[in-house]
């Protein structure tokens, strides 16, 4: 069973989720919270597996919730939720550690497979809202230079995989572009994901950007 949270200042939007989800076998609604600091403290007594987060709310935003919630090693994972045209703050809580992000009007059945996706331990990077989403969260990047690790450590095949994760890719474009085996390219990603210190897929497209690997609307550096 998928426990899960529902953090949302709405409450019709929790409730809307509510009904999706419990209609489930495999996932149960196990708390919600109206703002990201009751979040926090709820998660001191409920266990969850996954946390369905908005951005914009009240005493503490999704990105200081996500924070908090991240750092602890054996922590839900989290989903975000954000409004393309104005959640600028979706970037900054996946660098805070959450798994992805999703579109407040995602389809039932893409929401479902995102918390199952993330609560097996992968990312949710949809392709073509990440590089909607990055292109315009690209303004919030550091300045160049100002990125604490860089990409020495990798391998020329690393740094292709690395870029076409940062596409939005999944594992099997990235295989059928580069002419390899999807289990050549999984291994690929994971030394990627080991050599920087990075959680998973959606924080890898996120330092792609911010290194400068990828640029907006544009190829690799």
């Amino acid at each position: 069973m998928i426990r899960v949270m529902l953090v949302d200042d709405q409450v019709l939007v929790r409730t809307g989720f509510r009904m999706v989800l419990g209609a489930q076998p495999d996932i149960e609604v196990v708390g919600e919270a109206a703002d990201g600091a009751a979040a926090v403290e709820a998660l001191g007594s409920i266990e969850a597996d996954v946390v369905l987060m908005d951005v914009r709310m009240p005493r503490m935003d999704g990105v200081e919730a996500t924070r908090r919630i991240c750092a602890a090693p054996t922590g839900p994972r989290v989903l975000i939720l954000t409004t393309f045209d104005l959640d600028e703050y979706a970037f900054a809580a996946i660098k805070a550690g959450a798994s992805g992000f999703l579109l407040k009007d995602v389809p039932p059945a893409d929401l479902l497979s995102a918390i199952r996706s993330v609560h097996a331990g992968d990312s949710v990077v949809a392709p073509s809202t990440t590089r909607r989403l990055l292109e315009r969260f690209a303004v919030h990047l550091p300045e160049e230079g100002n990125a604490p690790r860089d990409l020495d450590g990798l391998t020329a095949r690393e740094r292709e995989v690395l870029f076409h994760v940062a596409q939005g890719l999944s594992n099997t474009e990235i295989a059928a572009r580069l002419h390899l085996a999807e289990a050549t390219v999984k291994t690929h990603l994971g030394r990627v994901l080991a050599k920087l210190r990075l959680r998973d897929r959606a924080q890898a497209v996120v330092y792609a950007y911010e290194t400068g690997l990828v640029v907006p609307n544009g190829g690799p550096r």
